[in-house]
């Protein structure tokens, strides 16, 4: 019996990894592609840009800093396009950013 535990122990150390395991260049490379889309994504991040497609209420109304009224005004004049799914709303980023520019105003329009 102590011979069978020692043979499992063996398998079960063969299964962890140690400083001496060998890596493929495809590990290296799924691994360089993983970090490269996280980098991607922080950095999409960090210029305000969302990183996906279709976002919730609460999370225009943080990226835009409005309430929750005012995010009611913009949809029920059609400033901002939604689609309802359920009882969820949800924004596309481009319709937002295009809203946006549309309203983009110089200093002269505000006097």
């Amino acid at each position: 019996m102590t011979l069978v535990s020692q043979q499992q122990k063996k398998g079960v150390r063969s299964l962890l990894p140690t400083k001496d395991q060998l890596l493929t260049i495809g590990d290296l490379e799924n691994f360089k592609d993983e970090i490269l889309n996280e980098i991607k994504q922080i950095i999409k991040e960090s210029k305000g840009q969302p990183g996906k497609k279709w976002l919730k209420s609460t999370e225009v109304k943080k990226l835009l800093g409005i309430s929750h009224g005012f995010l009611q005004t913009l949809r029920d004049t059609g400033t901002l396009p939604f689609t309802k799914i359920g009882g969820s709303i949800y924004y596309d980023y481009e319709d937002i950013h295009a809203m946006m520019e549309a309203k983009k105003c110089n200093k002269e329009d505000m006097y």
